[in-house]
């Protein structure tokens, strides 16, 4: 065999699994992925030519635990002895790590992995950083390629994470129970957080911020498979789906953002739109909602209407409502508004957003959707006030060149040029 591809897919399968194992056996970061490492290079070596393993990733747990075996015996041997007393109670030490490693289960160590790359002692950035690096096997240079960085920038944020994690003491073991419930919802934040990353950095369906998309929605799918009677994470898949369902219509041929109502429904993707209505659904018959749910619902009701104006914004707005409740926020408050105007008019989502304007002083969408709101108004020069607000605020090209354009419609409609 020569084509390397399906190599590719089965480490990139088998990677959670085995970087769990290695780094509860080795209980250090660099030294599990290391072994990793070495175990990708020996793979590349033999399944072309003796074919894959029955088991990927228990192969890929075997030969990265004997290289960082190796490893370990070759910096003992250069290191000084322990006393004598220490060296005569050993035991066979080895023998009970294998055992250990051998009767473990795979769903504790991906949930170990999960549960250090998310602690909550680390900041969502270096959360971010380290879960794409140790969990999905992105290089630093697409990690920094993604985050708009350096590589010795990226590089040094996840030495940074890794050295935190080692001083902090964080425990290699999985929670018990009580700690688990806590934590799962810490690891479907870090999952969301790298989606977003990937979302707003987007300039058209392709490219690296696309693929931080669709690593969200593969981490999202193991945690599912890890949980798969938790409606919450049944929730934020069928969330990342039908968000991610739209990126080919997002964009058009500038580069400038495309608004839901205003996009080709045809270019949205039927199947991941099915797949995720089907998993809202299955979510909803457990009657425990929560953020994620109410967010993927919201999103379904875009997906189910064939045309802009069959969109249910009665019921959008209420549950826009509920998820005030459960998360109030001033950015959800903000998202609400858009509902508002479509039922109340431009007046009264004005009016909503008015009280926002200090807490939402440097968000783009706030100023962007506040000079559309006074635009349908006729109020042009505070419009035009808001757009240039936004255009400051604007954290990629799309964002801008859309703002721009609104612009450009304000000149249009006045008959002065502005200078921007």
């Amino acid at each position: 065999m020569t084509d390397t591809a399906w190599i590719d897919l089965a480490l990139t399968s088998a990677r959670p699994q085995a970087m769990g194992a290695l780094l509860r056996y080795f209980r250090n970061l660099d030294l599990a992925e290391e072994a990793f490492q070495e175990a990708c290079i020996r793979a590349l070596k033999t399944w072309p030519t003796n074919g894959p393993p029955r088991d990927p990733a228990a192969w890929m747990i075997f030969v990265g635990r004997n290289s960082g075996i190796d490893k370990v015996r070759r910096q003992a041997r250069e290191a000084p002895l322990p006393p004598e007393e220490q060296l005569s109670d050993l035991g066979d030490r080895e023998e009970e790590l294998a055992d250990r490693l051998d009767g473990s289960h795979y769903r504790d160590d991906i949930l170990r992995l999960l549960f250090v790359c998310s602690n909550p002692v680390l900041p969502a950035t270096q959360q971010i950083a380290l879960a794409l690096r140790i969990v999905s096997g992105l290089s630093v240079k697409q990690i920094a390629r993604a985050f708009l960085v350096s590589e010795a920038a990226m590089e040094q944020r996840i030495t940074r994470a890794k050295r935190r994690v080692a001083a902090e003491g964080i425990p290699f073991e999985t929670p018990d129970a009580a700690d688990r419930a806590e934590r799962l919802a810490t690891v479907a934040t870090m999952i969301y957080l790298v989606f977003n990353e990937g979302y707003s950095a987007m300039n058209g369906p392709e490219g690296v911020s696309a693929d931080l998309c669709d690593e969200a929605i593969r981490l999202s799918r193991l945690l599912l498979r890890l949980f798969p009677a938790e409606p919450e994470i049944m929730g934020l898949t069928a969330l990342l789906l039908l968000q991610h369902s739209r990126a080919r219509a997002r964009f058009d041929a500038d580069g400038s953002i495309v608004l839901l109502e205003d996009q080709d429904r045809r270019l949205w993707n039927s199947q991941m739109i099915a797949e995720a209505l089907a998993m809202i659904d299955k979510a909803m018959r457990h009657r425990r909602p929560g953020p994620y749910q109410i967010q993927a619902a919201i999103a379904a009701l875009h997906a189910r209407a064939e045309r802009p104006e069959l969109t249910d914004w009665e019921e959008i707005d209420l549950l826009y409502q509920a998820l005030e409740r459960l998360q109030p926020s001033p950015v959800i408050t903000l998202n609400r508004a858009v509902a508002v105007s479509k039922r109340e008019g431009a007046e009264a989502a004005l009016a909503m957003i008015g009280p926002l304007a200090e807490r939402l002083s440097g968000y783009f969408y706030f100023h962007g959707l506040h000079g559309a709101l006074l635009k349908q108004l006729g109020r042009t020069r505070e419009a035009r006030i808001a757009f240039d607000r936004a255009i400051a605020l604007a954290t990629n090209a799309a964002e801008a060149a859309y703002i721009r354009k609104q612009l450009d419609h304000l000149a249009d409609e006045t008959g002065h040029c502005i200078s921007r």
